[in-house]
């Protein structure tokens, strides 16, 4: 990806979340904990900025990707960067919001040409903080699960004709 299609991408991603921001907290459930929110010197906008500068880059994998290519030629761009395993904390905070984003930016696509399309809806649950009633039988039970984060679809809610 050029110099310049990043800059549009960025500057687009950074928009949306500028907007997306303030309408998701306003949704979230506190957890009751007090927890510092100092902001990191490394902006939401630019990790999802370098996601999907990846996914059009061709990379195999996103190390090689990140140490060989952003750490090497996108240093101008990104001036603070940080490590790959920081990196990897950040890209497990953008979920959300890049799932957002790329449903925004389909959604704006689609309105080009009218057609029938399906509205599904999406759950996403951090299963790490769910607490489990534990029954009074012996039973054995790993609780190993593939990821701490389980996304639901609620399948097809709606079928709506665009106009």
């Amino acid at each position: 990806m050029s110099v310049n299609k990043l800059d549009v991408v960025f500057v687009d991603v950074d928009d949306f979340y500028q907007t997306f921001l303030p309408a998701w907290e306003k949704h979230l459930i506190a957890s009751g904990i007090q927890q510092r929110n100092k902001p990191s010197r490394f902006s939401v906008s630019e990790v999802m900025t370098i996601v999907i500068a990846f996914h059009q880059s061709g990379y195999r994998d996103f190390k090689t990707y990140y140490i060989h290519f952003v750490c090497r030629y996108f240093t101008h761009e990104f001036p603070k960067l940080v490590s790959y395993t920081r990196m990897l904390e950040f890209m497990l905070g953008i979920l959300v919001p890049l799932y957002s984003y790329l449903t925004h930016r389909h959604g704006l696509l689609s309105l080009i040409r009218p057609s029938y399309r399906f509205v599904t809806t999406y759950a996403f649950l951090d299963i790490r903080f769910l607490k489990v009633l534990r029954s009074e039988k012996k039973e054995l039970w790993d609780g190993s699960t593939a990821s701490n984060y389980t996304l639901l679809s609620m399948n097809t809610v709606a079928l709506s004709q665009s106009k």
